[in-house]
């Protein structure tokens, strides 16, 4: 476990769940051990409809998409 609570899952554990790049988990505890298993509801869309609404009325000035394509392409 990394200084960040990170673990690695072995390749052969990751295959035999379909545990892909991105694939949320969730762990469950049992007794003294941990079971990690595969999200039965991916919560992505919750979390970035969450972060959608955290964001919103944030802005400090209206502009538009050509005005910001123009300050991000310079």
């Amino acid at each position: 476990m990394t200084s960040k609570g990170q673990v690695t899952i072995p390749l052969a554990i990751r295959q035999a769940l379909g545990l892909l790049p991105n694939t949320e988990v969730e762990f469950e505890l049992d007794r003294d051990a941990v079971r990690v298993k595969k999200a039965a509801v991916p919560r992505r869309h919750d979390r970035g409809r969450a972060l959608i609404d955290h964001m919103r009325g944030r802005g400090t000035r209206r502009i538009t998409t050509d005005e910001i394509m123009k300050l991000t392409r310079g």
